[in-house]
């Protein structure tokens, strides 16, 4: 088979050529004396768009989720997370090996966080529980399909805990924000920080930014640099940073699109997932099926590659390397595709 379809992820993208362009020239300096002015001008566009105060450049989204827990709580404390959220199910337990927190992980099947389950948890310190010092979200919701969080729903969240931080996954908060028209500012003001991919849809080959007050992204530096993340002339790879925010993000309205297609296709062919394509409104078809490796290693050998995030869930994910006719060919494969029983 030589066609390939590859659906694995959005971390599969490859940079464009303007990117190429601003890496070559990038005028650069040593950031781990804040004088890398690609880094400075990066850090500085991406605080702007999520309105907040200043920013930090770090390797990888990862390390940017792993610096809000070690700046926003103390060793000992509870994190409150979806238990299906990236800081908990994706991160090889960082959180407790970096910060020494417990994460207290809650139903997250929808996407979104029940303020009932939260509250519950930050209750049960009246009855010698651990302290709760931080609630993560995401937006988009990876697990359940690049679920969307309403702004309204974030706000009622963080007032509800009060003085207690939201930390915002916002790993792909530019899919959230083309797919609502609410901005990445409004997504973001109610939390304390927010980070975001600029690789996966937005095709950077690296990095990641995480958000805050100034005396947040202060110690932010810190723990990036006892993580082992400060850079030196790091505005090599900035420079495709800022192209991304730039270029990248009005186009991520093309995946959704051609996710919400492949979603037609993919509930079709498996009626008995019983999965609603209406739920897809970003790049991320996700589903549960009984067979679902079976499922993943049958399609990739008909040249449509896709994943598994759970034993019984399988995830297809668009990206800028998909075009349409990859889509027309992922509904041919499935308009003939029965699993084996073998």
């Amino acid at each position: 088979m030589n066609r390939r379809v590859d659906l694995r992820s959005d971390t599969v993208t490859q940079l464009t050529p303007a990117m190429r362009e601003a890496m070559v020239s990038a005028v650069v300096g040593d950031d781990g004396y804040g004088e890398d002015p690609t880094v400075n001008a990066l850090e500085e566009r991406y605080a702007s768009m999520v309105g907040k105060d200043a920013a930090v450049f770090v390797p990888s989204g990862v390390m940017a989720n792993q610096i809000a827990v070690r700046v926003l709580t103390q060793p000992g404390d509870l994190v409150i997370a979806g238990r299906g959220q990236h800081v908990v199910s994706f991160e090889m337990g960082a959180a407790a090996r970096n910060s020494s927190v417990q994460i207290v992980g809650i139903d997250d099947h929808l996407g979104t966080l029940a303020l009932a389950d939260v509250l519950e948890i930050i209750e049960s310190e009246q009855d010698h529980q651990p302290h709760v010092s931080m609630v993560a979200i995401e937006n988009t919701h990876m697990p359940s399909g690049g679920t969307v969080w309403d702004v309204a729903d974030i706000e009622a969240l963080c007032r509800a805990v009060g003085s207690r931080p939201v930390h915002l996954d916002g790993a792909r908060l530019f899919n959230a924000v083309v797919a609502s028209g609410t901005s990445a500012a409004q997504f973001a003001a109610p939390a304390a920080t927010v980070m975001t991919c600029l690789t996966k849809g937005l095709c950077a080959p690296v990095g990641s930014l995480l958000a805050g007050s100034v005396d947040l992204m202060v110690r932010a530096r810190i723990e990036r640099k006892r993580l082992g993340g400060a850079m030196r002339q790091a505005g090599v790879v900035a420079a495709a940073g800022l192209v991304a925010l730039d270029t990248m993000v009005e186009r991520l309205a093309e995946d959704h699109a051609r996710a919400r297609a492949l979603a037609e296709f993919f509930a079709t062919a498996f009626p008995e997932s019983k999965y609603d394509p209406a739920r897809c409104r970003t790049n991320i078809v996700a589903f549960d099926h009984p067979q679902a490796r079976q499922i993943v290693a049958e399609l990739g050998a008909l040249g449509v590659e896709g994943g598994t995030i759970a034993p019984q869930r399988v995830r297809f994910v668009t990206h800028a390397g998909v075009n349409d006719d990859d889509v027309n060919y992922v509904g041919e494969v499935l308009h003939n595709f029965t699993p084996s029983t073998s």
